[in-house]
């Protein structure tokens, strides 16, 4: 399948990518780029992200580095992804920030009193992709010529709330406005805010197990129980039709059940 916004020759980085949707968008995505193109994985997890790699069987550059990003600081991430890259050789450039968390399921708000919870919560969901965002966009903006393409992974969370799940939808939200407001104030770029649905991963499998509250621990569990959620494969699937099709507005929240 032929996908414009992946067309040429891309450099490519994901978040998250030592498991999970992560490592599918890193299988899936390779499979559309040009020979040329270059991967840079990153997650904590180098085991991971080493078998990620691994996977991945077309003929582009893949490289990895684990690097937890909740502590990064900008300086950090920017030799990292300096390193990998020399952004003047780049048709397009494309960042995929996928790393996430559920947080603690166990508390319902008016419990969640903690500040060093809270921050820790907030800087690997929120904090660490706006950081990176801009650290992507400097490296990038010296190459005029490249296209770029900024994708969140974002939640129905992020847009109705669910009991138990105070510190998950509340990020989301947040990190999802964030990426709305970059994409009001560069046009240029093509940003879209990706909802993948319920997919099995151990995500899904924590609120199925730990949620505090009864109706959501339930919904989760039959879900799961009547093979309603979705598989990795299926939901990068449908990011990739997204992409292809390109009716969405950039900055706009699109869900895998969404008919755009």
């Amino acid at each position: 399948m032929a996908v414009e916004l992946l067309s040429g020759k891309v450099f490519l980085l994901i978040t998250g990518a030592s498991k999970g949707i992560g490592r599918q968008i890193a299988i899936t995505f390779s499979e559309l780029l040009d020979k040329d193109s270059k991967l840079l994985l990153l997650a904590r997890d180098e085991n991971g992200l080493k078998e990620t790699a691994g996977k991945i069987r077309n003929h582009v550059q893949v490289d990895y580095v684990s690097v937890d990003l909740s502590v990064a600081p900008a300086d950090r991430l920017t030799d990292i992804v300096n390193t990998h890259v020399n952004p003047g050789e780049y048709d397009r450039a494309v960042v995929v920030h996928n790393v996430g968390s559920i947080g603690d399921l166990s508390k319902f708000t008016d419990a969640m009193n903690d500040f060093d919870v809270w921050r820790k919560y907030y800087d690997l969901n929120v904090f660490s992709p706006a950081v990176l965002n801009s650290v992507f966009m400097k490296i990038f903006n010296q190459n005029v010529k490249a296209k770029k393409l900024v994708i969140n992974i974002t939640s129905l969370c992020g847009i109705k709330p669910f009991k138990s799940m105070g510190y998950y939808c509340s990020g989301k939200a947040g990190r999802e406005m964030y990426f709305k407001v970059f994409a009001e104030e560069f046009p240029e770029v093509n940003v879209l805010n990706y909802s993948p649905g319920p997919v099995e991963t151990d995500m899904l499998r924590t609120i199925a197990e730990t949620s505090a509250d009864d109706d959501t621990r339930k919904n989760m569990s039959d879900t799961r129980r009547e093979r309603k959620q979705l598989t990795t494969d299926q939901t990068v699937n449908r990011l990739v039709g997204v992409l292809k099709d390109q009716k969405y507005k950039s900055g706009d929240h699109v869900d895998y059940f969404d008919e755009v």
